[in-house]
């Protein structure tokens, strides 16, 4: 694996940025694995305003669909390098960044191919006109992603924006720009023009503001915190500019009566604990039912306590680092915060002695659902277990929520499944299931959770304008001519 050198990519060139320098440090020893200095304002001025699309928006769809096919064939071929660079920038486990890499290869191809077979419409006449509606590009897209995944949320915004015919300014977390910086030079190799394309690294405040605010971005994709995404859309309302925007989770996992036991447990511990609770889907409110509240309680503790914590490049680690210390250190303050609460903490909840910026798996009871630990998104760790009485208790307390992203439910019965997940407020539901992600499927939230659609053929409908074309047909005048 080679760490890249100390430059960004600005509109196509390669070189230092003009912000502060940021040090991406391995989560799981404390090393510093590369210092690179960060975008300034003025490069994103610079990469915004030479980020030209007209010769890339021209090719033929099957000519684009091509290159970024490619782009998928580069990101397979350099696949293992990208995994262990990506685990020593944000700490996740091998087998998961192997996958999120084999992620990012995929969604260039899917969208290669949803773009190779788009189809424009000839709507139905109404009159003696003939009526088409067609797809153009916007323009320039801003592209904000997250730490946690960085690679997966990278390729799941620049492939649909550059298979439209746009340019993208990408702009990854300060904490963990190194996979994307890679896997921006495989763009480059793939055949993109150059100035399509620039890699963005700082702080949002001073980064993330300056594309968003740029008069020449004419739509932003952001995955991140609903905070930070409601900042987005006051800006984006003053310029009449579309986003979509990814935001937080808060998701119920919710345990029949009629569960099977041992999938349901490992199901939950999985929708929690992997990723290290880093995900805006992580299945933290645990719903039991309460006549059977006992038994499933000391089954998730029991398999809570047997998950193995270690550095994610030893293959056999289930809950690796968190990415930061600083975000470590957040995840314990509202571990505290709980116990304040009222909470009891049935495994888990203490820093450990050992080097690394680790957390270890924490399961939490005796709090309300009302309370700020079950309202409020952790990204760590830590479930809650909650009891309910029937389905409408358990239907009131899974909504009581500002967020609406993601929802798991265990049961045999698939008429109880269909009716709860119809009931739930979630843009995504698993049943029998958790965690699992196609990109041909497509992904959104409800209230709080976003707006618009990621993934999917409707993924790339968000990166395009559509226009409709009247053409007249009738030779007898307009009823004002001559």
């Amino acid at each position: 694996m080679t760490v890249p050198a100390d430059e960004i990519l600005v509109a196509g060139r390669w070189r230092r940025g003009g912000g502060a320098p940021l040090e991406c440090v391995d989560p799981a020893t404390g090393e510093t694995v590369a210092v690179v200095h960060g975008a300034s304002a003025r490069d994103v001025d610079e990469a915004a305003r030479a980020a030209s699309v007209a010769e890339w928006a021209a090719l033929l769809p099957h000519e684009r669909a091509r290159v970024l096919a490619r782009v998928g064939d580069l990101i397979e071929r350099d696949a293992e390098s990208l995994a262990l660079l990506q685990t020593r920038n944000t700490g996740k486990a091998l087998r998961e960044t192997r996958a999120l890499v084999a992620s990012a290869a995929a969604t260039f191809r899917f969208y290669a191919a949803a773009l190779e077979t788009m189809e424009t419409a000839l709507t139905p006449q109404r009159g003696p006109w003939l009526t088409m509606s067609v797809y153009e590009p916007i323009g320039v897209v801003g592209a904000i992603t997250p730490w946690n995944s960085p690679i997966a949320s990278d390729a799941q915004k620049i492939a649909p924006a550059l298979a439209a015919g746009n340019g993208v300014l990408l702009k990854p977390a300060e904490a963990t720009p190194l996979v994307s910086l890679a896997l921006a030079r495989l763009v480059l190799e793939a055949g993109v023009p150059a100035p399509l394309l620039s890699v963005l690294p700082g702080p949002g405040s001073v980064v993330g503001d300056a594309i968003v605010r740029h008069p020449a971005v004419g739509k932003v994709a952001f995955t991140g915190g609903t905070s930070t995404g409601r900042a987005i859309g006051r800006i984006a309302a003053e310029k009449v500019m579309p986003v979509t925007m990814e935001l937080g989770g808060k998701s119920p996992t919710i345990v029949c009566p009629d569960a099977a036991v041992e999938q349901a447990v490992a199901g939950i511990l999985f929708g929690i604990f992997s990723s290290s609770g880093q995900s805006c889907i992580a299945g933290s409110r645990i719903f039991l039912p309460a006549s059977r509240y006992a038994e499933f309680r000391d089954l998730l503790v029991a398999g809570a306590s047997r998950l193995r914590m270690g550095p994610g490049t030893a293959e056999d680690t289930q809950v690796a680092p968190l990415a930061t210390f600083a975000h470590r250190d957040r995840v314990a303050a509202l571990v505290d915060r709980a116990r304040e609460e009222g909470a009891r903490v049935l495994c888990g909840g203490e820093v450990p002695s050992s080097a690394g910026a680790y957390y270890p798996p924490t399961l939490l009871e005796g709090l309300a659902n009302s309370s700020k630990t079950c309202q409020e998104e952790i990204f760590g760790p830590v479930g809650v277990l909650l009891p309910y009485r029937d389905e409408d208790d358990l239907v009131a307390q899974a909504n009581d929520t500002v967020y609406g992203l993601a929802c798991g439910i265990w049961t045999a019965d698939y008429r109880r499944a269909w009716r709860l997940a119809r009931r739930i407020e979630a843009g995504t539901v698993w049943i029998n299931t958790y965690k699992q992600f196609s990109i041909s499927t497509p992904f959104s939230g409800m209230k709080e959770s976003g707006l618009g659609i990621d993934k999917g053929r409707e993924g790339i409908l968000g990166y395009l304008r559509q226009k409709s074309v009247y053409w007249g047909l009738d030779e007898a005048p307009l009823p004002w001519a001559g």
